[in-house]
């Protein structure tokens, strides 16, 4: 492994820019200058300043570039701006210059590979911009969206019973695919926007956004853009087309006759209509807080909110006194950037909330999952809440109130997973044997939880995101045998072939559950494991068959 290159301080007395910097000059009158540091980081800065850091080869003192540029500057008006471009680590500090890399890891859970440069493909498109642009188009695709939503509400009903059941593996295949390629368009819009208006989107490729697969199309050279406006157009052309392909795909239901075709476009339609409304968020880096910052005017909008609200979060804490702001005189700023410090935490926990059955269902790899989730919030918070330490520090507050603060929280949360009692219910499956009797499914390798005759049991569909109770049931002797398990026991999957290797324990059919067939003769059991404190609910729910 080669050895990296410490950084040293910059030489502030003859500076030099780093070797991945470059100034662009305004795309039109009235467009600002921009200073762009590699791939990913760029600055909005006037021409005086650009034309400083155009001069910064490293052979001239403050005294010459003060020469070189002209009044107004000094000599001291140099030397603060040198000091400005090295706290952005724009000068050359020794490191070597930011390689381009086709695999980039975006936090705080974003892994992008880099495929194309799309500039000269989008540029082929630009003339296709204008007459879409025309206000009879843009009317026509806003009333295949409200169509499309009117669409979709009608076909209520058949949405519902196919979320609430299994479907086919093609089904699910194509639904992925027709979300995938409309996620490919929305980002070839973005590019084709802003090639539009000047700019060159610099990178295509393909993300796992929070482990969700998509396509990213990089328009940070909108900030070239002269105008909010057109900015703004550039983050919302994606969610507008994806949003009609949402609207088309509902009406196209419409026609299609009742059955697995019209519920896998239905539920294309809900996808990309949901995966909109997510981009509409201003809470992560996605297409409405690149909206809102452009509208507003403020780079780095969701930074510099965060940065307010974690200072504030520490003044109240920890007390100190010399807290900056850096979006001050906006009273919005520090409500705006506790939204943006707890959202992502937010969008784990509901992910790992909904997809908790299946993770429990999936045995070992299930609770393996669950752990990486946990492990990435608490180190979430972690980082979190040494960098509000680290603040209130500079800020002169005092390291003993810091601790007593620490301690307190340590005890709390010590105190709640000890006595706050919860109710646990494993997620397992259940089959209909041949002799119509039921079994309980359980992953081999553990079931996480102990099995005792005649605890309670409820039957449920296996659905993707509804699971209707079709009855109820109790254990009978817990004395299991090893079997072949469908995959619809597991997983919302409509396959009844013998795919799984699991332990099958015997059920006592309830008063209410029928005898099952088709659709409902194997689905969910939801086994009711008892009342335990915080701690051990948790073990009980996800890490038993971690545990031994």
């Amino acid at each position: 492994m080669p050895a990296t290159k410490t950084a040293a301080a910059p030489d502030l007395e003859r500076p030099r820019t780093a070797g991945d910097v470059a100034v662009h000059e305004p795309l039109t009158d009235g467009a600002p200058w921009v200073i762009q540091r590699g791939e990913h980081q760029h600055f909005r800065t006037s021409e005086n300043l650009a034309r400083l850091v155009r001069l910064l080869d490293g052979s001239r003192d403050h005294d010459q570039l003060a020469a070189d540029l002209g009044r107004p500057w000094t000599p001291d008006h140099v030397d603060r701006a040198i000091r400005n471009l090295a706290d952005s680590q724009l000068l050359d500090d020794g490191r070597p210059a930011q390689r381009v890399r086709r695999v980039r890891f975006a936090g705080p859970l974003t892994i992008q590979f880099t495929l194309l440069k799309p500039e000269r493909m989008l540029r082929r498109l630009t003339p296709l911009i204008r007459p879409l642009a025309h206000r009879a188009v843009l009317a026509g695709a806003a009333a295949v969206i409200l169509l499309g939503v009117l669409a979709l509400a009608a076909s209520g009903p058949t949405l519902g019973a196919a979320l609430s059941r299994p479907m086919p593996l093609w089904s699910y295949a194509a639904v992925m695919l027709g979300v995938l390629l409309t996620t490919a368009v929305h980002e070839i819009a973005h590019g084709a926007v802003l090639t539009h208006h000047g700019g060159r989107p610099s990178r295509m490729g393909f993300m796992l956004f929070y482990m969700s697969p998509a396509f990213f199309c990089d328009v940070s050279d909108g900030w070239r853009l002269p105008s909010p406006r057109q900015r703004v157009q550039v983050a919302l052309a994606g969610i507008a087309v994806q949003a009609v392909a949402a609207g088309s795909a509902a009406l196209a239901a419409l026609l299609v006759p009742a059955g697995p075709p019209r519920d896998t476009l239905l539920l294309v339609a809900l996808v990309n209509y949901m995966t909109c409304a997510v981009n509409l968020l201003p809470l992560v880096k996605l297409d409405g807080y690149i909206a809102l910052m452009s509208h507003l005017d403020i780079s780095h909008l969701r930074e510099k909110a965060m940065t307010d609200a974690r200072r504030f979060v520490a003044r109240l804490l920890f007390g100190g006194r010399d807290y900056g702001r850096e979006l001050s005189g906006r009273r919005w700023a520090v409500p705006y950037g506790i939204a943006c410090l707890l959202f992502p935490l937010y969008l784990v926990s509901t992910a790992l909330t909904l997809w908790s059955s299946i993770l429990q269902r999936l045995g070992i790899a299930g609770s393996v999952l669950m752990v990486c989730g946990l492990g990435y919030l608490l180190w979430r918070l972690g980082k979190g809440t040494a960098t509000l330490v680290k603040d209130a520090l500079r800020a002169g507050a005092r390291p003993l109130r810091i601790a007593a603060a620490g301690l307190l929280a340590a005890v709390s949360l010590g105190l709640a997973a000890t006595l706050v009692q919860v109710p646990a219910t494993v997620s397992a499956g259940y089959t209909t044997n041949s002799d119509g009797s039921l079994s309980l499914l359980v992953p081999e390798g553990g079931a996480g939880f102990e099995l005792e005759e005649g605890t309670p049991v409820t039957l449920r569909r296996s659905g993707l995101f509804s699971r209707p109770e079709v009855g109820t049931a109790r254990l009978g002797e817990p004395v299991g045998h090893k079997t072949l398990a469908p995959l619809t026991a597991m997983l919302p999957v409509d396959n009844d072939r013998p795919w799984l290797a699991m332990r099958a324990y015997p059920l006592e059919r309830g008063a209410t559950t029928p005898a099952a067939s088709g659709p409902d003769g194997t689905g969910i059991a939801e086994v009711r494991a008892g009342d335990h404190p915080l701690w051990k609910w948790f073990a009980v729910s996800y890490l038993g068959p971690l545990l031994p």
